[in-house]
């Protein structure tokens, strides 16, 4: 009998923080806290075809190749959990994340597949497996399956280093594109080996954000995210990078955060700063003088906050999401 699944799974948009952190033995590894953003993200839909081999497996889009090792994975795991034998199927994708922006959409892909395989079983997985399945279909992951709590993440792993508390404190995001929102090539990056200096630099940073979660402390999740951000220039060596952090202190915002894997960035302001609309207008319009692309204005809280700020010359209202047969465009973000 044929057995349809559902999924879905969201984006993010870059990097609040990203290096090489302790974990609780002791041991190095590498891990990163996300800016979780509402609305854009990845649709799954798995025909199951028991009786058919297990490597028939089909995908629309057919690109979406690490999809396909993902549902493999997944089948596979979930035939064995309800004592059934593995089989092929149809996987059918939708998305409107941009591609190589750094905005996780290769692990959304993966994430909302494997909750479309599960769901084809009547199996709702825990966040940690699907954490696993989806390290072991494309080496690395975004931890898009914990939907937007903060936490420092193994994307390596696949497993999280630290719970820093239930919510960001409250922001509001004035996103943009760096680079003209050219994908960013992240295999072509310099590689440096971390020294005990960078590892405890990394350590400091993740005790300020841990305090910034726990006291609501916007100010100083901005400081966090600017030295990141600026730790990453090391290797991204963005050109508009002066000028958005001038920008940033001109308007009054807290900080900047940009993807440490792409080309997107945001400007980040206390959500209960004073003058809010006015310091976001200002932003937009500073971003624009500088031929800096202003994408969409979001905010960590209360998403329908963000349908009442002004939003970037990039966001429109009439964007529909792709279909399974759409090629995911590059910059300058016409679909946030």
């Amino acid at each position: 009998m044929i057995r349809t699944g559902t999924g879905h799974a969201p984006c993010h948009h870059g990097e609040i923080l990203q290096g090489v952190f302790l974990d609780a033995d002791g041991r190095r590894c590498a891990g990163l806290v996300t800016l979780p953003m509402p609305g854009p993200g990845s649709r799954a839909e798995f025909v199951r075809r028991p009786g058919t081999e297990p490597g028939a497996l089909t995908a629309v889009p057919a690109d979406r190749t690490k999809a396909v090792r993902a549902a493999a994975l997944a089948v596979a795991q979930c035939a064995q959990r309800t004592g059934q034998p593995p089989c092929g199927g149809e996987l059918r994708i939708t998305s409107d994340i941009p591609v190589g922006l750094g905005m996780g959409s290769s692990t959304s892909d993966v994430i909302a597949t494997v909750r479309a395989v599960a769901d084809s079983y009547g199996l709702r997985p825990a966040p940690e497996s699907v954490a696993r399945l989806a390290v072991r279909a494309e080496l690395a992951c975004d931890p898009l399956m914990l939907d937007g709590r903060p936490v420092l993440f193994a994307q390596r792993e696949g497993r999280v280093l630290e719970a820093l508390g239930p919510a960001l404190p409250p922001l509001v995001v004035v996103g943009c594109a760096l680079g003209a929102g050219a994908p960013v090539d992240t295999l072509s990056l310099p590689v440096r080996e971390p020294g005990d200096g960078d590892v405890r630099a990394f350590e400091r940073l993740r005790t300020l954000l841990r305090r910034a979660v726990a006291t609501a402390d916007a100010a100083l999740l901005g400081e966090v995210a600017t030295t990141s951000a600026r730790r990453g220039q090391q290797a991204l060596q963005h050109p508009e990078f002066d000028a958005l952090t001038g920008i940033s202190r001109r308007v009054g915002a807290v900080g900047v955060q940009i993807a440490h894997s792409g080309a997107v960035a945001g400007v980040l302001f206390d959500a209960a700063a004073p003058g809010l609309r006015y310091r976001v207008r200002s932003c937009l319009r500073a971003l624009d003088a500088h031929g800096i692309p202003a994408t969409r204005t979001f905010t960590t809280f209360d998403t329908t906050t963000s349908e009442e700020l002004p939003h970037g010359p990039a966001h429109r209202r009439g964007d529909r999401p792709a279909g399974p047969g759409t090629a995911r465009r590059p910059a300058p973000l016409p679909a946030l």
